[in-house]
């Protein structure tokens, strides 16, 4: 027992970095169900290609000897831009071939075109890796060594600076989606888009935003996952993906604040079930069932509460 409760603050700490990168990809899922009510199940591979992006960025520097000369900060910034950029371009991408032309149609049909683009994503990223480096499977360069320690604690600065930008990046959207005119635009396309359209406002272009916007969180989002974790792959995004869509629909898809909690929540479970699930059960269960809590958790959610824990912000249509 005494062991058991000595370990329980670096897996909280190990819950809440989970958790928030989750939260981080969940956002993606609400901001389009937000305002298209699609469930856009290519957002995982959105994930993994920001994650791809911004090590190779920091595989380009390191291999031009700039990385050295680098402050970590700045070169995680550059990183970061260029995950953002490129994960959000392939999102405005997807969303003009695969989803537009789809606009109106039953919601079976985008959704297996979501997930045809999440097959095509992957494939073309194992392609290009092969082509450009022989190998798919990537070493993100290591940008911080150091830890801190609190109260007998040690806490990596990486694991700090990830939960960090992270609730950076969650109170900038929060704020531009109440505050700012765009953000008025997006809500109110999110409520009628034939409303808004007689309005004056161009819903083309905020769905477009809108994509932009959560393939954005998504890449950062697989920027900081690397950063963290070290290793990629082309389908690292499949599962993660999936749990980020539960921690979505656990908090309330469509909720900001909801996916942010959700992530939280769902992070800080299966980090506790990985670590303890073998105590409770005397060996019976492992740190292998681990990724059983976020299908539980669904399951328990769509039964019980299908809102979520904050409902759903998205007013119904008349």
């Amino acid at each position: 027992m005494h062991e058991s409760l000595a370990m329980l603050p670096q897996v909280l700490i190990d819950g809440l970095t989970l958790g928030f990168v989750y939260a981080l990809v969940a956002l993606g899922y609400t901001m389009v169900y937000g305002v298209l009510e699609f469930i856009n199940f290519a957002h995982s591979e959105i994930f993994m290609i920001g994650a791809f992006a911004g090590t190779e960025a920091l595989l380009i520097m390191q291999s031009s000897g700039v990385l050295a000369s680098l402050p970590p900060f700045v070169a995680l910034i550059i990183a970061l831009l260029f995950g953002m950029a490129i994960a959000g371009l392939i999102a405005v991408g997807m969303e003009r071939i695969a989803y537009r032309p789809l606009r109106g149609a039953p919601r079976l049909v985008p959704l297996i075109s979501a997930i045809g683009v999440s097959f095509f994503l992957q494939d073309a990223v194992r392609l290009f890796e092969g082509l450009w480096r022989n190998a798919f499977y990537l070493s993100t360069p290591v940008l911080y060594r150091q830890t801190l320690t609190f109260s007998r604690v040690d806490v990596p600065v990486k694991t700090i600076i990830l939960v960090a930008t992270c609730l950076a990046i969650m109170f900038g959207l929060q704020t531009f989606v109440n505050r700012t005119k765009l953000g008025r635009a997006l809500r109110a396309v999110a409520q009628d888009q034939a409303t808004a359209s007689i309005m004056g406002v161009n819903v083309n272009f905020i769905v477009t935003l809108t994509f932009l916007i959560g393939g954005a969180l998504g890449g950062a989002a697989g920027v900081l996952f690397a950063m963290q974790y070290t290793l990629i792959h082309p389908y690292v995004g499949f599962i993660l993906g999936i749990k980020a869509f539960t921690a979505a629909v656990f908090g309330g898809i469509g909720n900001i604040a909801g996916a942010m909690v959700g992530g939280v929540v769902l992070g800080l479970v299966e980090s506790l079930g990985s670590a303890y699930l073998g105590i409770l059960t005397h060996g019976a269960f492992g740190a292998e069932y681990k990724d059983v809590f976020a299908f539980i958790i669904l399951i328990l959610v769509l039964i019980l509460k299908p809102s979520g824990l904050l409902g759903e912000t998205v007013l119904e249509k008349a």
